[in-house]
């Protein structure tokens, strides 16, 4: 089965839909699918849900998404450096469903396992538990989180060979990976393609048979924060 495709755009032909639920990877700037993002804000899709760790800045990330407003609905970890999300959010023009970065990680995995739900002590006694079941283990108190399956997941990785097998570096890791399985379809961009057998296979942090789609292209590497000492 052809994995390998000449542009995010042909990548994500035939999969776009508006008010679809979207997973995507990245922490902070890092590892964001930025070809992917770009792609579906050229289509045009809107009143999309993003399960993500953060909605990156203004004008990169799922930031410039929020600028077009094609997003109705964040399920996020971290909303800060974003001014136009912040804007959106207080006027009651996006919705938002907070999610602490361990959960919501779990959730993605969970969904990608097939695991429907899972009882977590994070969140118990705060807004993020208001509506959900609560059970008693062992005399402590713990919430129900569901299992996030997404109608499409678009994630960054560092290498991949054709067939998938994805290498992520560093701090990309954290949420790209989970991400990936939990899409009912998955769009992987990359820095580089490989032939199978040139991954060493205990270097694989996603096994191929998540990812449907490969995209190669160029990516930015922002700096977030960026903190210097005054010159001598």
């Amino acid at each position: 089965m052809k994995k390998v495709y000449g542009s995010a755009q042909e990548a994500l032909d035939g999969l776009l839909f508006d008010g679809m639920f979207i997973a995507a990877g990245g922490f902070g700037l890092c590892g964001i699918p930025e070809l992917s993002l770009e792609a579906i804000k050229q289509a045009g899709t809107k009143d999309l849900t993003f399960a993500s760790n953060n909605a990156g800045v203004d004008d990169f990330g799922i930031g410039i998404l929020l600028q077009t407003r094609q997003v109705k609905k964040m399920i996020s970890s971290y909303v800060g450096e974003n001014a136009e999300f912040m804007r959106q959010y207080l006027s009651g023009e996006l919705e938002l469903e907070f999610n602490p970065q361990g959960t919501l990680a779990e959730r993605m995995r969970a969904g990608g396992c097939g695991i429907p739900g899972f009882y977590t002590k994070t969140g118990v006694g705060t807004v993020i538990a208001e509506g959900k079941d609560h059970k008693e283990f062992d005399g402590e108190t713990y919430i129900m989180e569901r299992g996030i399956v997404a109608d499409l997941a678009i994630v960054k990785a560092w290498k991949a060979d054709t067939t998938g097998n994805a290498i992520f570096r560093k701090t990309a890791r954290n949420f790209n990976p989970p991400a990936a399985m939990c899409g009912k379809v998955c769009v992987m961009e990359v820095e580089e393609i490989v032939e199978p057998g040139e991954l060493d296979g205990d270097h694989i942090h996603l096994p191929g048979i998540y990812v449907h789609r490969i995209v190669q292209g160029k990516h930015e590497k922002r700096i977030e924060q960026r903190t210097t000492r005054p010159a001598a």
